[in-house]
């Protein structure tokens, strides 16, 4: 339900996946008020390479950009010295910063989709 509630949940109403195939790492907080989903992929067609931040959702389990730094060290730990990144969508949130959680958090805007969507991207600490 968390899942459903995140914009990007309404372009994939026919599926009931959260995730595409590939490699995953799914987070849910203990009280299930955030969720987190990392997403590798062994191919892409959209240029990006590296660990994608699928699904963000926060309703109320902490700071959104401590939640995101401790998603952080997980993903590193499964996969060290990977790029990160993700998409947002300014059109679909509420908000006059997009991405502002994940830039807290010291991710960077890096592009912009063909669609509109910001690429933000944290790489690993040397």
């Amino acid at each position: 339900m968390l899942y459903e509630r995140h914009y990007s949940a309404r372009k994939n109403r026919k599926s009931k996946q959260i995730v595409g195939p590939g490699y995953s790492i799914v987070l849910l907080t203990h009280d299930d008020k955030a969720l987190f989903v990392w997403q590798k992929q062994k191919y892409r067609n959209d240029g990006q390479h590296g660990i994608n931040c699928a699904v963000f959702r926060n309703e109320g389990a902490g700071l959104a950009s401590a939640l995101i730094l401790e998603a952080e060290q997980i993903v590193w730990q499964r996969w060290p010295g990977e790029r990160l990144y993700t998409y947002v969508a300014p059109k679909l949130i509420d908000s006059i910063n997009p991405g502002c959680c994940f830039k807290k958090a010291g991710w960077r805007v890096c592009g912009e989709s063909g669609s509109g969507l910001l690429i933000l991207e944290k790489l690993p600490e040397a």
